[in-house]
């Protein structure tokens, strides 16, 4: 008996100590008109994916499909989706997507926010120091503003509603076959601000704050009135930060000189205040999904992995972002980690796959240490870590590097969700590659 038990106890550590793979499908799986795209197809890859004992896939939710009339709801095609993946042996993770599809790295579709969001007060969404108004997801310094749609609900309530409406329509799968929601909480599905729109920006500029609508307008108002410096408030952000495609040495804001730039006392005022509300976001977000799923299914949160600028004193790409990271000064990851863990959710980050010196050196990019560095915060809190890769690649290098961060610091991640199903990973050497991987993986 001894033996037996003592057989079953290594037994259930080698399967604690494998790293489940799950594969992101297409975004536009489901398309405009709300039906699956090609059935069959689908359903032929979930076979072949579960064959290669991958756990699960993961899909978009679109807001902009599933709730094209204000409370009108349809999850017909996720609820056959699901289906298909139970019958594949497959699990789900869900992304409640509350942003557009288009526009953003490797989109491949057109999802724009429902019509009667768009035809809402254009200050509900984000705006830059030129006046530019970003709908790609509405500004979280709206939460709590009842003036969208026809019945005139704050954007948290409207989240609530389209995640109850979710559960309802899908609720036999939830915490079975859907294993996890992923709370999308900003722009791509991340919990950031829209510093570097894609028709403004290009690689490796810092970005731009959005903090210059009327909603944050008043909120920065008041905080700066708060410390005794109304005057804080004047410009809506940061004079001298640049602009999107600017370098840190090139602007006040992320230069040298103390006495104008981040470590100013300015500028640690605002950093914090626009932090802060980030933060804020999103645990808001968590506590209207912890209320709609409660412990019968896993709740995540993805968190950009923004690595140009990390090696920098500035941070700069960060910043703009909402990530507060400054040596000496402030770890943002250390307190996402901490809001993340307090709400049951696990902390999912990007950039799994990077190495520092694939990225051009005059960009000061740190993808393995912020990688590192997030997993670090999380392993701090005693939460839980989930990765991805942030660009589509099929070679060895990538799988090693991601095999390598999933099981540093002596602590493995909980699971890894592969971008993204494509006829090219399906076949051929791209493939063989993949299923290696895959059993690599699960052998960790």
């Amino acid at each position: 008996m001894k033996g037996l038990a003592a057989s079953a106890l290594l037994a259930s550590q080698q399967v604690a100590a494998s790293i489940p793979v799950f594969v992101m499908l297409p975004l536009d799986v489901i398309s405009n008109d709300g039906s699956i795209k090609n059935v069959d197809s689908l359903s032929n890859y979930f076979n072949q994916l579960r064959g290669a004992n991958v756990e699960g896939v993961m899909a978009d939710c679109w807001w902009g499909i599933a709730e094209r009339q204000e409370k009108n709801y349809d999850f017909s095609a996720y609820e056959q989706m699901t289906q298909m993946a139970k019958d594949a042996g497959l699990k789900m993770q869900f992304v409640m997507s509350f942003h557009q599809c288009g526009g953003n790295v490797g989109d491949t579709c057109d999802i724009p926010l429902p019509s009667w969001v768009l035809d809402s007060s254009q200050d509900i969404f984000y705006q830059d120091q030129h006046g530019n108004i970003d709908r790609e997801v509405i500004s979280l310094f709206a939460d709590t503003e009842n003036v969208v749609g026809q019945s005139k609900r704050s954007p948290l309530n409207i989240y609530k509603d389209f995640m109850t409406a979710f559960k309802s329509a899908l609720g036999s799968h939830v915490g079975s076959t859907i294993s996890e929601i992923q709370v999308g909480a900003g722009p791509c599905g991340e919990l950031r601000y829209p510093s570097y729109q894609m028709d403004k920006w290009s690689f490796c500029g810092v970005g731009e704050f959005q903090s210059y609508n009327s909603y944050a307008m008043t909120q920065l108002s008041s905080a700066a009135t708060a410390v005794g410096h109304p005057e804080w408030a004047n410009s809506g952000g940061p004079s001298n930060a640049g602009s999107y495609n600017s370098v840190p040495s090139e602007t006040g804001f992320f230069g040298s000189n103390d006495s104008e730039n981040f470590r100013s006392d300015y500028g640690k005022f605002y950093l914090e205040w626009y932090s802060s509300a980030l933060v804020a976001h999103g645990q808001d977000m968590l506590t209207q999904a912890n209320d709609v799923f409660g412990n019968s299914a896993k709740l995540a949160v993805k968190v950009a992995g923004i690595h140009w600028w990390y090696l920098d004193d500035s941070h700069a790409a960060e910043l703009t972002a909402g990530y507060y990271n400054i040596d000496g000064q402030k770890d943002i990851y250390y307190d996402l980690a901490s809001m993340f863990t307090s709400n049951n959710a696990t902390f999912d980050f990007t950039c799994l796959e990077m190495k520092d010196n694939e990225q051009p050196s005059e960009c000061k990019c740190g993808p393995y240490e912020l990688v590192q560095h997030t997993k670090q915060a999380t392993k701090d809190n005693k939460g839980h870590y989930s990765g991805e890769n942030a660009l589509q690649r099929y070679d060895t290098t990538a799988y090693d590097t991601i095999k390598s961060q999933a099981t540093s610091l002596n602590w493995n991640i909980d699971a890894m969700t592969y971008l993204r199903l494509t006829d090219d990973l399906m076949s051929g050497s791209n493939w063989d590659n993949f299923k290696h991987f895959v059993n690599d993986m699960n052998s960790m």
